[in-house]
């Protein structure tokens, strides 16, 4: 076995995963997952700089995965970066800040690369399910960014577009400094039409309708799942591999997008730090689900990050 770490930083989140890696297999064994809330991406979307605030949020994260890390003696160790990293003028700041407290340059890697890693991250335990038909679309709904991949062994088509809960709800929801509670049928609209252009794109390249499972991962899907299973709190093993309806993510979107800011905090199963997002981030995965037609979303815990570990083993 090898001890192996992977983090993924996202526009919204920061996460780590260390496990032990077999290398005749590739099989993963978790020794420590975590996730922190540090909104890299803010203001990114507006100003196309990463804020000091974000930065120095991010870098306090990095330093508590470090010593996780080190506690338990990872020998490899792979940081990617994603979407609001991808656009930030200033992105130097955050590669030599990682690099000072951690050691490794953070790979920013393309929507192509993430799309790879989340495919592979999400599908490789479902290899042999019966009751699961390929091809897969996965999708990933980030802060910044979406990824699309249809494949079944391996990956057909890829494509990211920059649709994603934080850059929706800073585009559309967010006036003179503060978010609309709740949003306007005007605002929500225009979210709307932002995916639609989106999904647009996404099908120049991938066929998203020939797939027959929808595989829908990363933090706006898996609080979906939390909500329609009512969970008194966030529960990782009862979320991974449940199965949500598309009447029943309708009916959630419809709730957090008509929900203020208080009757979403009051939801026990959602993380403070997607109050403000999370009704975006249910509005892409529904837009994504009516125009595939997909009856269902078989939600994954596993997804980049698990991609990302796997590439060490």
């Amino acid at each position: 076995m090898t001890c192996v770490a992977a983090i993924d930083c996202g526009t919204n989140s920061i996460r780590l995963l260390v496990a032990d890696a077999d290398p005749a297999t590739g099989e993963l064994t978790d020794l420590d997952r975590r996730m922190t809330i540090v909104r890299l991406g803010q203001g990114v979307d507006r100003t196309g700089r990463l804020a000091p605030e974000a930065l120095e949020r991010t870098f306090a994260a990095c330093r508590e995965y470090a010593d996780v890390i080190k506690e338990h003696g990872a020998e490899r160790l792979r940081f990617v970066a994603t979407s609001a990293s991808r656009d930030a003028e200033n992105r130097e700041d955050f590669v030599r800040g990682v690099l000072d407290i951690l050691g490794v340059e953070p790979e920013v890697i393309t929507g192509d690369q993430e799309a790879e890693f989340s495919f592979t991250g999400a599908t490789k335990e479902l290899t042999g399910r019966s009751d699961l038909t390929r091809p897969y679309l996965v999708v990933d709904i980030g802060g910044g960014s979406t990824e699309f991949v249809v494949g079944g062994d391996h990956v057909r088509a890829a494509r990211s577009v920059d649709v994603g809960c934080v850059r929706m709800t800073e585009r559309h929801l967010v006036h003179g400094g503060e978010v609309s509670d709740p949003p306007t049928e005007e605002e929500i609209a225009a979210m709307r039409a932002d995916i639609e252009a989106a999904l647009d794109l996404a099908e120049q390249s991938v066929p998203l309708r020939e797939a027959h499972t929808l595989v829908g991962l990363a933090g706006s899907v898996t609080t979906v799942s939390a909500i329609a299973q009512e969970l008194p709190a966030y529960d990782s093993a009862r979320i991974h591999h449940s199965r949500v309806s598309r009447e029943r993510v309708r009916e959630i979107t419809e709730r957090l997008l008509r929900s203020t800011h208080a009757e979403r905090a009051a939801i026990p199963s959602l993380h403070p730090g997607r109050i403000d997002v999370i009704g975006a981030g249910a509005l892409v995965l529904l837009a994504i689900m009516e125009r595939i037609g997909a009856e269902e979303v078989v939600v994954s815990e596993h997804d980049i990050l698990d991609g990302i570990g796997w590439s060490l083993a």
